[in-house]
């Protein structure tokens, strides 16, 4: 039989109760963090390849929390905090996404589309048909976005922004710095390979100052036709038809010596270069 005492007892046991779930359950996310958000039970499962959930199956969740003071009920979620991708002054990002269709076979880069932006919009991503693996656009310097940790992963040249999942790059973490995790190292990449690229004038052992120009080789898109040695965007169509429309050498030379840089921002474009038929 219950007393006033045991009932006060019980009503106080399960306000404590209810002020740890509260207190379990509220999420401070800073300014500059994201909230991962992993669902511990839930009746659907994850059915195929990829590690998000988009309709509230259990795992990790595809909606990030973002900056302010946010509720998700404990126990049946769980929330990590994780930085927002910055990329330095100077320097670059490069986006591998862990989701997605695979890439055809042969491609080394994913194809991209308008859609995906920044990367910031994982549901875009997947909508559109992103690819998994290396993207072709890199973050530019000074980008600040709140991208996915599990659905991608940015490497910069001091550290690489997101979690991974296959084994083989979790066996890799820590091989180049115990405390930093994975490094550019270990995707083989040198820190200097993510700095951005100038050509400027340098000075050489005598003290002049010489200029100097890049030579760009692109190891993404069709071959060379056989016994050319360099690409030129478009090929050559266009001088065939004007010397068959009776154009002088000078209007030629001119025409095959022209830059096409404009076309792709000077080779910063991948998915424009190639889109317009770059070798």
């Amino acid at each position: 039989m219950f007393t006033l005492s045991t009932s006060v007892t019980i009503l106080a046991v399960l306000l404590a109760l209810a002020l740890l779930v509260a207190l379990l359950s509220l999420h401070r996310i800073g300014p500059a963090q994201l909230g991962l958000v992993t669902k511990r039970f839930a009746f659907g499962k994850l059915t195929g390849s990829d590690p998000i959930a988009f309709h509230g199956e259990a795992g990790y969740q595809a909606e990030l929390l973002m900056p302010g003071l946010r509720w998700k009920l404990w126990p049946i979620f769980a929330v990590q905090k994780f930085p927002w991708v910055q990329i330095p002054a100077g320097e670059i990002g490069l986006v591998i996404a862990q989701v997605g269709t695979p890439l055809p076979i042969g491609a080394k880069s994913a194809v991209y589309r308008s859609e995906f932006a920044q990367f910031s919009d994982l549901a875009a991503f997947m909508q559109q048909g992103g690819q998994k693996g290396v993207q072709r656009p890199v973050l530019s310097p000074g980008s600040l976005e709140p991208i996915h940790p599990i659905a991608f992963l940015v490497i910069t040249k001091k550290q690489v922004y997101g979690v991974p999942i296959s084994p083989e790059l979790r066996a890799r973490e820590g091989s180049g710095h115990p405390a930093h995790g994975l490094t550019a190292a270990a995707f083989g990449l040198a820190p200097e390979q993510l700095d951005l690229v100038r050509i400027a004038p340098r000075a050489n052992g005598d003290g002049k100052v010489i200029d100097v120009c890049g030579v760009v080789t692109t190891f993404e898109g069709e071959p060379l036709p056989s016994g050319d040695i360099a690409s030129r965007m478009r090929g050559f169509a266009d001088l065939a038809e004007m010397e068959a429309a009776g154009a002088k050498d000078p209007e030629i030379i001119e025409t095959l010596l022209g830059s096409m840089n404009g076309a792709h921002n000077n080779y910063q474009d991948l998915q424009a270069f190639l889109d317009h038929g770059g070798k």
